[in-house]
């Protein structure tokens, strides 16, 4: 045949496509030659000459399809109970045989986009998908079939579901295949393709979904407990989720267990939130999982749960870090700290989904655990954590293996992590530190620096620089000592110290021993030459500096030759002096005593004490020692150890000492303070009070929690001394002073 335009019998032309659209939408039986000639006839109508026919046949088929409709429509009517069947095989037919009908005027596609463009205006309220004879034939069945029906179609549909409710045997495909109609008719909606299925279907659906789910929480409320409540709520919702498969479409899902959720727990949060209290107090894990699981998706269901787990946690804390035993404290301490974390760290990570809330409101409740402090007095944590991490790094008996020592550090961190005060642990940590350094008590200079690692990663360089500086302060010790032991060994004469001999050398800014000595020592014959020797040997290598010796924390070793078995004794350069005064007689005076060590009273009176606490010494009567008082050598001196350690007397931290301390760390904040204020100034150069306020507690917290008043009365301090001035235009704005 011939493609070029030509002129057509229209009426003939449509007589033998009539019986061929008829056939194909009732899904008949067509032979090839018939379907392929459909093809031509069409071509034909849309390229006739002198015009062409495409709008004629567009308006002829519509024709044809209104009264096919309106046919299935009567028969839908007729078939009385079984409405929703027959409406499901009649559009099944229909969906299936206007596809085929689309495919069919393929041609007829070609022509209407050359006309029409893409938005044809055909369809009754169409915008156009480019298939005018699919659109056709779905908007004809919406306008001419659904809408008729919508009151029966709903009605049905809504006693199916709510049978199912019920339990009872419902046709599943039916009911899912016409609410699936509804979703494929609004197709040709370009612009929003599901608003007929939400407006004709879910719209009444929902609105029935919530009075049934209204009452059945009644219902369940009156005849269940809150732990049964909640089991079977969680229940209901499962068998909605199953529900929503069967029969709705996706975009459903979320609306409709919403509605539930509604109904059955945001209705009754009060309900809920009563039990709330009984349930975490007593740790029921199952209904703590199953009040999460219903309340973390309603608006403001949460909150309440998560303040009471808090509440519980810093109770529980608080419970068990009070009225510890005075005997190793600061491990009961930490240990009960640490079980707190980890036993409800599990619960929330188990329990709770390890969601990010629960996990915030563990952080606050340690905090306030930790940070506990009775009235009128100071948080005792900073030095109780200190004093753990001194047991564990000093030398003991325990044979701590290295990974067991690197567990217990890592689990100090997540404790220190919630102190606020860290300044004071600092400085606790600081002088423990110290005392293992210089004492050489420390279990290895590894694990030292391995604290030191974790300290500041948690903190900041400026946190650990001194601890750092400390430690590479014994390390320079080491390498002078065997550089003093060569310069001895290469003088031009030879040289007997007569004692071994090691020293180590302070940095006085860096050590927390800035402190002049408070009594002058005269050092003991025996150490004199060494003494001198070292101090030569350190003034030719470094010219300048000047050493204070720091005899007070001096020890040394002591053979007592002069009992049935020689002993050792470690003792301190005071014990040592007046040891050392009994080497030519076995009895001294007290006056003796102190013409030779050039102590104090006070100090040498603390040092006899300490002898004679250990029987290396007697006093010649039972009265206090004074400057009449004689000492004489313990001539029945045993001991089950050969060597052995003389333990100094330690004087108890008087209320004025307590006092300076903590005024050295209130003194130090104001000048981080300070130096926090001038350096965001120096940055912002104008900035307001409340924003000053913000951030300089943002920039300290990390090393303490500071008071209001303390960062006003910083600020008042800088502004005498003219590093920043207040604004002339506004009170309360500060401008930098350069």
């Amino acid at each position: 045949m011939s493609w070029r335009p030509r002129v057509v019998d229209f009426d003939e032309t449509w007589n033998k496509l009539f019986s061929t659209i008829q056939a194909v939408i009732t899904l008949e039986h067509i032979e090839r030659a018939m379907w392929n000639g459909c093809f031509s006839d069409m071509y034909a109508l849309c390229v006739a000459s002198p015009e062409p026919l495409g709008q004629r046949l567009y308006t002829e088929t519509k024709i044809f399809l209104e009264n096919h409709v309106r046919h299935l429509h009567k028969r839908v009517l007729e078939s009385e109970g079984q409405v929703l069947v027959m409406y499901h095989r009649y559009w099944e037919e229909y969906s299936k045989g206007a596809g085929y009908v689309d495919c069919l005027g393929s041609c007829f596609q070609t022509w209407f986009k050359t006309m029409h463009g893409a938005n044809p205006q055909y369809v009754s309220g169409g915008v156009g998908r480019n298939e005018p004879l699919l659109d056709l034939a779905l908007d004809v069945w919406k306008r001419l079939m659904v809408e008729p029906l919508q009151p029966f179609l709903i009605q049905k549909l809504l006693q199916g579901i709510r049978n199912d409710h019920g339990g009872e045997d419902v046709n599943q495909k039916v009911i899912r295949g016409v609410i699936d109609s509804f979703v494929h008719i609004g197709q040709y909606e370009k612009t929003f393709s599901l608003q007929f299925y939400q407006y004709f279907f879910e719209s009444p659906f929902l609105t029935e979904t919530r009075e049934y789910y209204k009452q059945e929480a009644s219902h369940l409320l009156q005849e269940s407990n809150c732990s049964q409540y909640m089991e079977k709520v969680l229940g209901r919702l499962k068998d909605e989720e199953v529900r929503c498969q069967k029969y709705l479409h996706g975009s459903s899902h979320t609306e409709v267990i919403h509605a539930v959720q509604q109904r059955m727990v945001a209705d009754h949060l009060q309900f809920l939130h009563a039990e709330c209290r009984h349930i975490i107090r007593q740790e029921k894990t199952l209904d703590m999982a199953n009040m999460y699981v219903l309340l973390c998706n309603v608006p403001e269901g949460l909150p309440p749960m998560i303040q009471e787990l808090q509440d519980h946690i810093q109770d529980e804390g608080l419970r068990a870090t009070s009225n510890l035993p005075q005997e190793n404290m600061p491990a009961s301490f930490v240990e009960s700290v640490l079980e707190v974390h980890g036993r409800f760290v599990q619960l929330i990570t188990t329990v709770l989904n390890g969601d990010h809330c629960f996990m915030s409101a563990l952080d606050k409740a340690l905090t306030s655990i930790i940070n506990y402090r009775e009235p009128k007095s100071v948080c005792k944590a900073p030095k109780l954590l200190a004093q753990h991490c001194d047991n564990l790094l000093k030398k003991s008996g325990k044979g701590m293996t290295k990974d067991e020592l690197e567990d217990k550090l890592t689990s100090l961190i997540t404790v220190f992590q919630y102190i606020d005060d860290k300044d004071v642990f600092q400085k606790f940590y600081t002088r423990k530190l110290a005392k293992r350094l210089i004492h050489g008590l420390s279990v290895s200079m590894d694990s030292e620096e391995a604290m030191i690692k974790k300290l500041k990663q948690t903190c900041s360089y400026g946190f650990t620089w001194n601890l750092e500086q400390m430690c590479s302060d014994m390390r320079v010790s080491a390498d002078l000592n065997k550089e003093f032991s060569n310069f001895i060994q290469n003088q031009d004469t030879v040289i007997d110290l007569g004692i071994r001999f090691q020293i180590s050398v302070l940095q006085v800014k860096t050590w927390p021993l800035t402190q002049a000595p408070a009594t002058t020592f005269a050092v003991p014959r025996e150490l004199q030459k060494s003494v001198r020797m070292f101090e030569l040997f350190y003034s030719q290598h470094f010219r300048g500096r000047k050493l204070s010796w720091l005899h007070d924390l001096s020890t040394g070793e002591v053979k007592m030759n002069y009992l049935g078995q020689p002993y050792v004794a470690v003792v301190t350069t005071h014990q040592m002096a007046v040891l050392l005064a009994f080497t030519n007689s076995d009895t001294v005076s007290y006056k003796e005593l102190q013409d030779s060590t050039q102590m104090s009273e006070k100090d040498l009176t603390r040092t006899i004490k300490s002898l004679l606490d250990v029987k290396i010494i007697n006093h010649d009567s039972g009265k206090d020692i004074d400057s009449g008082s004689s000492l004489s050598l313990n001539m029945n001196f045993s001991s089950e150890r050969t060597n052995f350690e003389i333990t100094a007397s330690v004087q108890k931290a008087t209320p004025q000492e307590r006092e300076q301390t903590r005024s050295a760390v209130d003194d130090n904040r104001k000048m981080h303070l300070q130096a926090a204020i001038v350096r965001i100034m120096k940055a912002r150069r104008v900035l307001r009070h409340t924003a000053l306020i913000r951030e300089v507690i943002s920039q300290t917290r990390a090393k303490f929690n500071p008071t209001i008043g303390t960062i006003k009365e910083c600020i008042e301090v800088l502004i005498d001394k003219q590093y920043i001035e207040r604004s002339q235009a506004f009170p309360d704005e500060y401008s930098y002073l350069a």
